[in-house]
């Protein structure tokens, strides 16, 4: 047992000294900002931070060199919002957990859900992505997501940011005219359920701030303990923003002018027709998370590049834009395009700095966690990937990546298929 303590001890130390060692990583290219490139450029790191980024920087006397000159450093990407270690096979409910059962659950975590040995984890890191934001869905108000890091023995050691915003569904503003609609209702019906979803969203809302200022006036009196309420307090204090879905154009409308009445600080996600009031939306200051790159436009008159564009004026209004895929189990497989969603708009207006941004730092800002993420500058954490070329071209490998300065497994399930396919006998002809 003595033995066993003192080589733990051992190691304890060993991991320590580590910890104090410098390391140089040297690259054709190191982007460490959507504005700023070094080429070639050089990364100092100690420990998890970044100690310095630029040309033939300064060095330690001892150091280690990491010499990845063909490749192209990158910071790491963060996905701003999927079902990933929610959802596992689409096709077998067992393997989803993204949903909850209920109208108004803001209590709910979904961090807390996922399945940190996801076979979908490791693929959306072979690609990149180093960071996801856990999204909670089902109902109007659906619980709070949670940033999480995709490397990890455990979820609670992935957990990055466990509170980082609640997730409100905003109701539809489209009513369908049509005899056979999919709800079979009038359009009086139809607006009446409209209606009193919005009205059972506000009151939700105003016992929720009733309840959180009659314990703030009177904390003596014992106030019955209501976990949804008391999961409000941080969104009515304005400590946490509100993520609301909208994709429509009087949808979103309706969700800026009823976050401006009530003056909460809100981010719109899914975005379709936010292009449609670009200026509108940047005179609020809200961020806007799109998600539709390759959704086909609504209408049969609009133009097939519609979705394609929409990033491009979004970010020329002034609009800080992030980009994500449509959430659902299905978006759990497919978190590893999501470099190729920002790519498809450089070529219809999108700047290609923009597109990077939208996929590094602005989440990261969305988040609150752009003090040690998204961009490769001093102090921040030492999280980035080495590729193979540009990062936004499909041919791309990423070769390499180090997630708070220690070095990931790039291997998952595609890459063990391959291997094992490779190794198949071949026919004689």
């Amino acid at each position: 047992m003595r033995a066993l303590s003192i080589f733990c001890l051992l190691l304890l130390v060993y991991n320590e000294i580590l910890a104090q060692e410098y390391f140089v990583f040297r690259a054709k290219k190191i982007q460490a900002t959507p504005d700023l490139v070094y080429q070639p450029g050089e990364l100092l790191i100690r420990g998890s931070k970044i100690i310095r980024v630029g040309q033939d920087i300064e060095k330690p006397k001892k150091f280690k060199l990491v010499n990845w000159q063909d490749h192209e450093i990158y910071p790491g990407l963060i996905s701003p919002g999927s079902s990933l270690g929610l959802a596992e096979i689409n096709a077998i409910r067992p393997t989803r957990d993204e949903r909850e059962v209920g109208t108004h659950t803001p209590e709910i975590e979904a961090w807390t859900a996922v399945n940190p040995d996801s076979e979908l984890i490791p693929v959306a890191r072979a690609n990149g992505i180093t960071h996801s934001l856990i999204v909670p869905m089902g109902g109007t108000i659906s619980g709070i997501s949670g940033l999480i890091s995709l490397s990890g023995w455990g979820i609670e050691e992935m957990a990055v940011k466990q509170k980082v915003a609640l997730h409100l569904w905003w109701p539809g503003q489209g009513l369908s005219i049509h005899a056979n609609n999919q709800s079979g209702k009038s359009i009086d019906e139809q607006v009446k359920d409209r209606n009193k979803t919005v009205y059972e969203l506000d009151e939700f809302f105003n016992q929720a701030e009733a309840y959180i200022q009659s314990k703030a006036n009177s904390p003596q009196n014992k106030t019955d303990f209501n976990p949804s309420w008391e999961a409000m307090t941080p969104i009515i204090s304005g400590e946490m923003p509100i993520i609301i879905h909208a994709d429509e154009k009087r949808q979103i409308i309706s969700a800026l002018d009823w976050a401006e009445k009530r003056k909460y600080n809100i981010i719109i996600s899914g975005g379709r027709d936010a292009w449609k009031i670009a200026d509108r939306i940047a005179s609020h200051n809200v961020p806007v998370i799109f998600r539709h790159v390759f959704t086909a436009p609504p209408q049969a008159n609009l133009p097939f590049d519609t979705h394609f564009r929409a990033p491009g004026i979004l970010a020329k209004a002034g609009v800080e834009l992030s980009i994500g895929l449509r959430l659902g189990a299905w978006s759990a497989a497919n978190q590893r395009n999501l470099p190729y969603y920002a790519a498809q708009s450089i070529p219809h207006g999108f700047k290609r700095k923009d597109a990077l941004a939208s996929i590094t730092i602005n989440p990261a800002k969305l988040m609150g966690v752009h003090d040690h993420l998204g961009t490769l500058e001093k102090g921040k954490d030492a999280t980035f990937i080495a590729c193979s070329g540009d990062i936004f071209d499909l041919r791309t490998t990423v070769k390499h990546m180090v997630l708070a300065g220690t070095s990931v497994d790039l291997s998952s399930r595609h890459t063990q298929l391959f291997e094992k396919y490779q190794r198949r006998p071949k026919r004689e002809n």
